[in-house]
């Protein structure tokens, strides 16, 4: 195990009934005027906005409205949310929706205190020092987003999908409510579930050895997930099941997978982000393709921590090393095709002639990985293999 630091400053307020809250915890930090930022319509309809105005209400904090965030959250609505969070005077963001826009908001919290382009924050080039303190009403658990620092955003001109990070993007308060989850389509649930393991996994296969706790952390995370997730695609409003699902994207990645880790592989993500800046497919499908071709890629390297998984999860202890590895790993991809998700980039639409070009996207931020280092060429068969 190695040496870690670990903090979250993020409150989270779980349960039902709970959105409520979200005025008066804003208001113990003297927010006067908000930007409320959301997707579609599906809060107007479903009553979320409606409780959350009503709480703003009573609370005494004026919202501005910032809808039509999009799955995969574009800059250029970005820049137009800055925008208007300026005119407006807001003193604070709050997201109402799920990751993409968290990620929205918490690009936009910075952009306000910035006098440059939002867009330097993007690939790590600078780090954001200062953003308008951020809140938010989660209503689809699967990035983590309500309880971490990070986000990632499409430059769509430019098909870069970039992440950005800074300590001053932890949200203050998140709540999140697994009730109001029960109506969501059964293609996000499953992107979802899809998306919480891929976060878990990225930790799990960074290389770290001697860290037992936080292996069985992460395994119990995923058998939970595959515990449950099909339960809510035939009943999509049992409450339990929603809110072990919930929890486990939260957990996934709010920093609690990562202490005595290595920081995480995460180049199947940053592959991920190359195709959907390419094609716009949904977050959770483009890694349930990924990530089995990249554990298929780059077992050789890292055997030991493969077959621990197979065994942990998955129960596969018979048989030779790689074949124990190989049945690891057709498992989980038989998982992913059980909830709906697309197997490889040619059932997703994608040409073969796209590879290359989606692979020099990917290797825009340099070598990707941790336990395995990627180049172009890596990425490239990789792809070939999710083909």
């Amino acid at each position: 195990m190695n040496n870690f630091v670990l903090h979250n400053p993020t409150k989270i307020i779980f349960g039902k009934d709970t959105i409520k809250e979200i005025g008066p915890e804003m208001a113990k930090f003297g927010v006067k005027k908000a930007l409320l930022v959301y997707g579609r319509a599906s809060i107007k309809k479903n009553g979320v906005f409606e409780q959350v105005s009503a709480s703003l209400q009573m609370a005494g904090i004026n919202a501005v409205e910032f809808g039509g965030i999009q799955s995969n959250p574009v800059l250029s609505k970005v820049r137009a949310g800055i925008d208007l969070a300026r005119q407006e005077g807001c003193d604070a963001v709050l997201a109402v929706g799920g990751g993409s826009v968290y990620d929205s908001s918490k690009a936009i919290a910075a952009g306000v205190q910035y006098e440059g382009d939002v867009w330097d924050f993007f690939g790590r080039r600078k780090i954001p020092a200062a953003a308008l303190p951020i809140f938010g009403v989660l209503t689809i658990s699967a990035t983590g987003s309500e309880m971490n620092a990070l986000g990632v955003v499409t430059n769509e001109d430019a098909k870069r999908k970039w992440p950005f990070t800074s300590p001053v993007l932890y949200p203050k308060v998140s709540v999140i409510d697994p009730s109001i989850q029960a109506t969501l389509p059964a293609h996000q649930t499953a992107n979802a579930a899809v998306d919480i393991i891929a976060h878990v996994m990225e930790l799990y296969f960074d290389g770290t050895e001697n860290n037992d706790v936080m292996d069985e952390y992460s395994e119990g995370i995923i058998r939970t997930v595959i515990k449950h997730a099909p339960i809510l695609l035939a009943d999509p409003a049992n409450y339990e099941s929603r809110a072990q699902l919930a929890w486990c994207a939260t957990l996934a990645l709010n920093g609690s997978n990562a202490p005595g880790r290595r920081g995480g592989d995460f180049a199947s993500h940053g592959i991920e982000h190359a195709l959907s800046a390419w094609n716009d497919i949904a977050h959770g499908a483009g890694l349930a393709i990924v990530f089995p071709a990249w554990m298929k890629y780059v077992y050789k390297d890292n055997p030991q921590a493969f077959l621990r998984f197979g065994e942990k999860v998955f129960g596969i202890i018979e048989g030779g090393e790689e074949e124990r590895i190989l049945a690891a790993i057709d498992a989980l991809q038989k998982f992913f095709s059980r909830l709906g998700a697309p197997k490889s980039m040619r059932e997703a639409g994608y040409s073969k002639a796209d590879l290359p070009a989606i692979a020099e996207i990917a290797a825009g931020l340099g070598l990707l990985g941790n336990k395995k280092k990627l180049s172009q060429a890596d990425i490239l068969a990789i792809l070939e293999l999710a083909w």
